[in-house]
């Protein structure tokens, strides 16, 4: 699951060493004053009938938050509990339990996976251990099985002890779907889209028909900037566009509040992918260093959101980049 027993080959060392750079950065920022809060408690909050959800913070993940910088959410059925993402650690994921235990006091039965990032994943062995099946998209396999994943558990290890260890674990799905697929889960329909690759390859949103709720992983980070990383911006935009016109009445995100605006929400991720491209993408075409595009970008529409001085340089820089190979250079 690690990579290959002899190390980093050739084919993969240039990804791999960009991973480390984001990795690097990333644990830079997390040891940032604003990471030394005291760690946000675990609370359910009702979403619609029998549907619930818990926030994690507007930050980047430490010792501090637990690595609680994601969302979670779960629908109660007549059979049991369905699960979307385990968060960001196995102490996480036992709290969530004791929560879902406390509102519901109903077993957990499946735990459906958006996609495969840390912060969404370190918990799933807190759920297998309960007896939970993991459902996730068959793209999430190679990126269990890279360098990338293993570099990054090692990181996180280091960085965000005690709450992710040397027993933390990477955990596949027991049911890897591909393409669109419609659950039905303890008298409850839950319509499963693949969105990637977009944000990731894998990408899965969970529409609740019943409810009109969208749980939209990480394709929408609500009320902040979104974590580009090594993400397709173009399919991930056109995602977007294609979750838009299913006009749901709330929308649980990856990162940030419930949304009951819907639209609009989707709408500012959307718009700042786009203004990413085309003002990393005109650079680029153009051979205009990186720090002079950004230097000349109008972030004026962004720039007061949440962690955007944090991560926006960075999600500029990775679009320059791959606009860069999207014009062949």
């Amino acid at each position: 699951m690690h990579g290959t027993a002899g190390g980093i080959g050739t084919a993969t060392r240039r990804t791999v060493q960009r991973a480390c750079r984001l990795m690097a950065l990333g644990m830079m920022l997390a040891r940032s004053p604003g990471a030394a809060r005291a760690a946000q408690p675990l609370r359910a909050e009702p979403v619609a009938e029998r549907v619930w959800f818990v926030q994690g913070e507007a930050a980047l993940g430490s010792p501090a938050n637990r690595n609680f910088i994601s969302n979670a959410a779960f629908v109660a059925t007549r059979d049991g509990v369905v699960v979307i993402d385990a968060l960001g650690s196995p102490a996480l994921a036992e709290a969530l339990l004791a929560e879902i235990d406390r509102v519901t006091g109903l077993p957990v039965t499946h735990v459906i996976v958006t996609h495969y990032h840390a912060d969404h994943i370190y918990g799933l062995q807190a759920f297998k251990a309960r007896g939970a099946q993991v459902i996730a998209h068959s793209a999430g396999r190679e990126y269990l099985n890279s360098d990338t994943a293993a570099l990054r558990l090692e990181a996180s290890r280091r960085e965000l002890a005690p709450w992710v260890d040397a027993r933390t674990r990477l955990v596949p799905a027991d049911r890897w779907i591909d393409g669109d697929t419609v659950l039905d889960l303890g008298g409850e329909r839950f319509e499963l889209r693949h969105a990637g690759p977009s944000h990731t390859p894998e990408d899965i949103v969970v529409f609740l028909p019943r409810a009109r709720v969208l749980f939209a992983g990480d394709l929408v980070f609500r009320g902040r900037i979104p974590f580009v990383g090594q993400a397709d911006s173009r399919g991930w935009i056109a995602a977007l566009d294609a979750l838009i016109p299913l006009r749901p009445a709330l929308v649980v995100p990856g990162h940030g509040p419930l949304s009951n605006r819907p639209v609009p929400d989707l709408e500012l991720t959307r718009d700042y992918l786009v203004h990413l491209r085309r003002s990393m993408g005109d650079a680029a075409r153009e051979l205009e260093p990186f720090e002079e595009a950004y230097a000349r970008a109008d972030w004026s529409r962004f720039e007061r959101l949440p962690l955007f001085g944090l991560a926006n340089r960075i999600n500029a820089y990775n679009t320059y980049l791959l606009m860069e190979q999207e014009a062949g250079r």
